[in-house]
């Protein structure tokens, strides 16, 4: 269980997590945003496409966007993301939603991650809900606030 435990619903396909860093841009590296989850060690480092309103150490809400390379269905494993502090280099997670718009599903890798599919081969409806899937990412993972 989250610690504290959310009181509020938010839509499913959002993250919820708390504001660690806002870099600057530095040399090659764009500016970005650092996310911690509530219970875990994770750090993600996301390419802001909105400005952020929130406080450092505050929460923050949002939708995460990766675009993935081939996704595998897998047997074995569970939720994650690697590494566990940067930017999203490899996804696994259960599928908890389709975006046919976006040719994209959204895979619970324990927070929610939206990854756009970028094989030709591959749609949003080749993959239950519920099934277990992997794939590496490509750079320039973003994060959407939620308003």
């Amino acid at each position: 269980m989250i610690h504290p435990a959310p009181t509020t619903k938010i839509d499913p396909t959002h993250a919820r997590g708390v504001l660690h860093a806002l870099v600057p841009v530095s040399g090659s590296t764009p500016a970005h945003v650092v996310i911690e989850f509530p219970n875990t060690s994770y750090q993600l480092h996301l390419v802001p496409t909105q400005p952020i309103t929130s406080e450092i150490g505050k929460r923050i809400i949002g939708v995460i966007r990766v675009e993935a390379r081939r996704v595998d269905v897998v047997d074995t494993g569970g939720r994650y993301f690697e590494p566990v502090f940067g930017r999203p280099r490899r996804v696994q997670g259960r599928v908890i939603a389709h975006d046919e718009t976006h040719n994209a599903i959204v895979v619970d890798a324990t927070v929610p991650i939206h990854m756009a599919l970028t094989d030709a081969r591959q749609r949003p409806g080749d993959f239950a809900i519920g099934e277990l899937v992997s794939c590496d990412v490509r750079d320039g993972g973003t994060f959407t606030p939620a308003h």
